[in-house]
């Protein structure tokens, strides 16, 4: 974890989920074997490996833009060295089966991936909320972007 004032701060990582639509787009995804490790569990394999690894490793998650907004996250249980068909080594994200849905956050789009600080984070939705209907992303854009969500 990260110092800040004395204090120790969790780090997570920020990922566009290209091509998903959905939360639900991501859970079927990651329900389908290609998307998991011998171990049955979520993963995400990238070309580079995190500096701050072990940072990342202390309590850190995955928090996932979906259509332009972050909008759920998953706990990184471990990275796994991942060697390809073209001998290239990359690195597997390795996740918690668990999405924990959270306050809508637009986020532009960038490549690869991005640090974020704790205290950035957004904050998970409640239990009690997590099983509302999901607004549509363009609606959810639009109320992120005036403060509302």
């Amino acid at each position: 974890m990260a110092q800040f004032g004395g204090m120790r701060m969790t780090l997570h990582l920020v990922k566009l989920s290209v091509g998903t639509k959905s939360v639900e787009d991501l859970l079927d995804w990651q329900a389908n074997p290609r998307a998991q490790g011998t171990d049955g569990k979520p993963r995400h394999v990238t070309r580079m490996w995190p500096k701050r690894e072990a940072e990342l490793l202390q309590g850190g998650s995955i928090y996932w833009v979906i259509q332009g907004l972050i909008q759920c996250r998953q706990k990184i249980l471990r990275l796994d060295e991942v060697i390809g068909s073209d001998g290239i080594r990359r690195c597997a994200i390795v996740l918690a089966p668990e999405i924990i849905r959270t306050a809508t956050t637009q986020k532009r789009p960038f490549q690869g991936w991005r640090y974020l600080p704790g205290p950035d984070a957004p904050p998970d939705i409640s239990a009690a909320r997590s099983n509302d209907d999901a607004l549509p992303p363009e609606l959810s854009a639009a109320l992120a972007d005036i403060g509302v969500l």
